[in-house]
């Protein structure tokens, strides 16, 4: 329904009506690219605190956990 010739406002997930794509169609890109940087900076993450200098530092919030799993790793309890 129209008020005085105006159309209601795109919603973001409207894929229902091809005259009306809505803002999650022309984004799509920009979204898959979010996606792998973000994985791609939490795998960076994940290697920069796991590495040997790191690993022992005790500001690190993961050297627990890493020093526990090189025990599990050598077999130990």
């Amino acid at each position: 329904m129209a008020f005085l010739g105006w159309r209601k406002w795109p919603t973001p997930a409207s894929f229902y009506r091809d005259d009306n794509p809505g803002i999650v169609k022309p984004l799509w890109p920009f979204m898959v690219a979010a996606s792998i940087s973000l994985y791609g900076i939490s795998k960076l993450q994940d290697m920069a605190v796991r590495s040997p200098e790191y690993a022992k530092d005790p500001k690190n919030p993961y050297a627990a956990q890493i020093a526990a799993e090189e025990r599990a790793k050598l077999g130990g309890h």
